[in-house]
């Protein structure tokens, strides 16, 4: 186990030293710093999403179940589209990308609690949560659409280039805030670390041992929301890059230890954006974009492990 953390963490770098040192024979200041930037994003996000992926599929004690299965992703190209519809491109909330982002988050937060306290209610079935989750995202890319088609096309160019994660445009007051979010969080997740392993075990079992089951899943509920919707705002969406992340750290580390799953995941997220940073900008040219690639690959090892049937 020792030497596969010790492989992904060499990884991890090199992924790092090659992207801040490689694509430009001109190295300057500014395309350092910029570069440094984007790497942070990189870590900020891919951390929040293997986060909160793992401790999503520990509580729902399945593998194939990711925190964008709500339709986190089209309520944020949803919330961005009414915004220039109702207010315009030259609002405040739109082109402040501080304030843009706080609204999002704030918006995607308290969707996500309403949603996880109808997930948990009643002992809804895998196939109630997942036909739930395709509704409400089929329902706001619905009306992402619909106000898509009313809007100005010059206002359009806006909301099309946020339907895709892109890692170029981040700034440093946003991401600022991001760190320091995340950084609260964890804080938090210190304290509470010690149950998942047991919150893994079930519900049933959880109890038995003594837990407070209820109020822990709805506070790790609270977290996953916060984690998936700072990566989301701060980005844009990447739907299958938990569900890839996740399950291949079960696969190197057939453990049940959120200690050694949590941070395999982590290096991993951040191996698989850099990578595939890497892959959009010399095979393709800049002409596609890193979510596509990520949703592409992820998408097929969905559909792989429906039909698996593999379930934690």
């Amino acid at each position: 186990m020792r030497n596969k953390f010790l492989v992904l963490i060499f990884l991890t770098l090199l992924c790092i030293l090659c992207y801040m040192f490689t694509f430009n024979s001109n190295l300057n200041e500014y395309i350092l710093t910029q570069r440094g930037i984007t790497v942070l994003a990189v870590i900020i996000v891919g951390i929040c999403i293997a986060v909160s992926t793992v401790i999503f599929q520990s509580i729902t004690n399945n593998k194939i179940l990711t925190p964008s299965i709500i339709g986190l992703d089209s309520l944020y190209i949803f919330v961005q589209t009414l915004l220039i519809f109702v207010l315009g491109s030259m609002h405040l909330s739109v082109y402040n990308e501080k304030l843009n982002f706080l609204l999002c988050l704030v918006c995607m937060v308290i969707f996500s609690i309403f949603f996880y306290k109808i997930l948990f209610k009643g002992g809804r079935s895998l196939y109630f949560i997942l036909l739930l989750g395709f509704i409400f995202g089929t329902f706001f890319s619905s009306l992402s659409l619909f106000f898509e088609a009313l809007i100005d096309p010059d206002e359009f160019m806006i909301v099309q280039g946020r339907m895709f994660a892109s890692f170029n445009n981040v700034h440093f007051e946003i991401l600022s805030l991001a760190t320091l979010l995340v950084f609260v969080v964890f804080i938090y997740i210190y304290f509470k670390f010690k149950y998942l392993d047991i919150l893994a075990l079930g519900k049933d079992i959880s109890i038995n041992l003594g837990l407070d089951y209820d109020n822990l899943v709805k506070s790790f509920i609270i977290v996953i929301a916060i984690l998936t919707s700072i990566s989301t705002a701060l980005v844009g969406p990447i739907s299958f890059l938990g569900l890839l992340v996740a399950n291949i750290s079960y696969e190197l580390f057939k453990t049940y230890k959120h200690n050694v799953l949590l941070l395999a995941s982590s290096l991993i997220s951040i191996i698989t954006l850099l990578g595939g940073t890497y892959i959009v900008s010399k095979v393709f040219a800049f002409n596609t974009t890193i979510s596509v690639v990520i949703n592409f690959i992820g998408g097929i090892y969905f559909i792989y492990l429906v039909l698996k049937g593999n379930r934690l």
